[in-house]
């Protein structure tokens, strides 16, 4: 008795899916077809409908938000207190700008990676959701590299203040580098196809 009747075909995709996530094979080849979508290997490999893939997904960008909201609410929270402190007078004309371009990115940030709450909470019962795993995806890029940028401008701010403008700069740049690794480690796995179907 077959598991799921007639699905020879699935089987044989998860066969080609792997192979080409481990580089031996590509989509388009002619001799060895591999699916070409990200929704045909789950098919192919989990043995999921749509709609399980979407709540999957929903489920890790959750996790993934409840990461990063912590860090992003305590960088925002610092930063909103700082005009408070008797040294916040002193600073220049620069890093009072710093400081300004730094609480903003870090309040927006804030405000895009809390918005897939509002968006699901709105999208209730409303068979949305893909649209909702969708825009969720976007808001939550935006986010980080706004994170990015508050968190390159924190050090740049310390650093001046404490050592000197140099040693902000200097600074600002190993948090550049930091955050685009972000970026950066995550497209050379994915250009490289060393991601392995899930065991």
């Amino acid at each position: 008795m077959r598991r799921f009747g007639g699905d020879e075909s699935a089987v044989c995709a998860a066969a080609h899916c792997g192979a080409w996530r481990s580089g031996t094979s590509k989509p388009g080849d002619t001799n060895d077809p591999a699916p070409t979508t990200d929704s045909a290997c789950d098919r192919a490999e989990r043995w999921e409908t749509s709609l399980q893939r979407l709540d999957r997904n929903w489920a890790d960008l959750l996790q993934e938000l409840r990461v990063i909201q912590t860090g992003v609410q305590l960088l925002t929270g610092f930063l909103l207190t700082l005009p408070f402190q008797t040294r916040f007078e002193e600073l220049t004309q620069f890093q009072q700008v710093v400081y300004l371009v730094t609480l903003s990115a870090a309040v927006i940030s804030t405000g895009f990676l809390i918005a897939p709450v509002s968006l699901h909470r709105f999208l209730f019962r409303r068979h949305a959701r893909r649209v909702t795993v969708d825009v969720a995806h976007r808001l939550a890029q935006i986010g980080m590299a706004l994170l990015a940028v508050a968190v390159i401008g924190m050090v740049l701010l310390i650093f001046d203040v404490v050592s000197g403008l140099m040693a902000g700069v200097v600074a600002a740049a190993a948090a550049v580098l930091l955050a685009g690794r972000w970026v950066a480690l995550p497209l050379a796995i994915r250009e490289r196809g060393m991601d392995e179907p899930d065991r």
